[in-house]
């Protein structure tokens, strides 16, 4: 039987960041995943993910994702591979940015500026210019932020473990985690569907969609839903790169819609919806993207990126988040249960958070405070707690 320090369930964004910052720690760590690294239908798959700072009035996440860009550059260079792409993030809104809109876009633009940076408010002829797929005459406000973009996500967990393996974790893709193993009130091991058995010191349980699985008390306060995403195949690809047609938002707190530049490998255009999405049981639905959602799509489209609304869907994946009841992340020791750990909780919005997430689950693990983890501890809900991320079209 294997043995570790800390086993880590999921080798998703927050397990194998955690399981690097515990090794990097000095202690021997495993890490298990169902089926192939990156898991095709873990949430932390696919081509991209936003990587922004706007977060609303929220500056506490703005602070965090400021700080994980910082660490997504630092990455490219360690790795030598751009995994994260810095080409802007723009904000189109259905009402003018002022300081008192109260709007996702509004909000966000001043929290930039109070934080010292530097967002452009811009008026419909230079986003014309500057960004011309976009049909700018329905957007009365918009504003773009030089600092942010996408990190290309399935590559980025994918030499995330290679680099862990090269530290010495042990990984063990193809083990699915079916029973937490207990002694005397605390978490001894795993045992797999695949018949194996590990035993460690700590368990922490980053499986995403699986974690109010694995652990049934979480399912009161956490949920899977399935989010639709398409891979576009654009007629007139200069359109969209990434200096035409950065990572965007379309009035997304009202409508959902957000996407991306064309893929600099893929060739596509990713859109997809931040919305409430269709809850479902991660393994036994289908994760089917309906002829419904490629209307609201075509819908979208034909007013937002009319260049880009007869273009052919290449490929669509409904993403399922793991959501909490208020959308923030949980990241505690569980209260009953010594040695066991929980990182999940993403939201639809974590991958972002992939640099400083995985120091913040192992701090919490070791029992030491992280400077964000407070927020995001083990806590109870009122009747009427609701998701309170304020871009989600809810």
């Amino acid at each position: 039987m294997a043995h570790h320090d800390f086993l880590v369930i999921g080798a998703g964004i927050f397990g194998i960041t955690t399981a690097l910052a515990l090794r990097e720690r000095g202690h021997a760590v495993g890490i298990l995943n169902p089926g192939s690294i990156p898991h095709p239908l873990a949430a932390s798959t696919d081509i991209s993910k936003v990587v922004r700072m706007e977060y609303g009035t929220d500056v506490e996440y703005h602070a965090m994702a400021g700080a994980s860009i910082e660490k997504w550059k630092s990455w490219n260079l360690c790795y030598g591979e751009t995994l994260y792409h810095e080409v802007g993030y723009l904000l189109l809104s259905a009402k003018p940015i002022a300081e008192h809109a109260g709007t996702y876009e509004s909000t966000s633009f001043f929290c930039d500026v109070q934080a010292g940076f530097h967002p452009e408010r811009l008026s419909v002829a230079e986003r014309a210019a500057r960004f011309p797929a976009f049909a700018h005459e329905h957007y009365p406000g918009a504003c773009f932020h030089a600092v942010g973009g996408y990190a290309e996500s399935g590559r980025a967990v994918e030499v995330l473990t290679q680099w862990a393996r090269k530290q010495g974790v042990s990984v063990y893709a193809g083990q699915t985690a079916d029973t937490i193993e207990m002694q005397s009130g605390a978490a001894t091991g795993v045992v797999t569907r695949e018949g194996r058995h590990f035993s460690a010191g700590h368990v922490i349980v980053c499986a995403g969609n699986g974690t109010p699985y694995l652990l049934p008390e979480l399912q009161s306060v956490m949920q899977v839903t399935g989010h639709p995403v398409f891979h576009l195949k654009p007629a007139d690809p200069t359109m969209f790169v990434a200096d035409r047609f950065p990572v965007f938002a379309a009035d997304i707190a009202n409508t959902g819609w957000y996407g991306f530049p064309l893929h600099p490998t893929e060739g596509v255009v990713k859109i997809a919806n931040h919305g409430a999405g269709l809850v479902l049981h991660p393994e036994l639905d289908p994760r089917e993207v309906y002829d419904s959602d490629i209307a609201a799509l075509r819908t979208f489209l034909s007013t937002a990126i009319p260049t880009l609304a007869d273009a052919p869907v290449v490929y669509t994946r409904r993403c399922c988040y793991t959501d909490t009841r208020d959308g923030h992340f949980w990241i505690d020791n569980h209260p009953e249960i010594s040695g066991l750990t929980v990182g999940s909780g993403g939201s639809g919005h974590g991958f972002k958070m992939g640099p400083i997430i995985g120091e913040m689950i192992a701090e919490v693990a070791l029992g030491q405070d992280h400077p964000y983890s407070k927020r995001y501890r083990w806590r109870s809900f009122s009747s009427g707690a609701s998701v309170e991320e304020q871009a989600r079209n809810l």
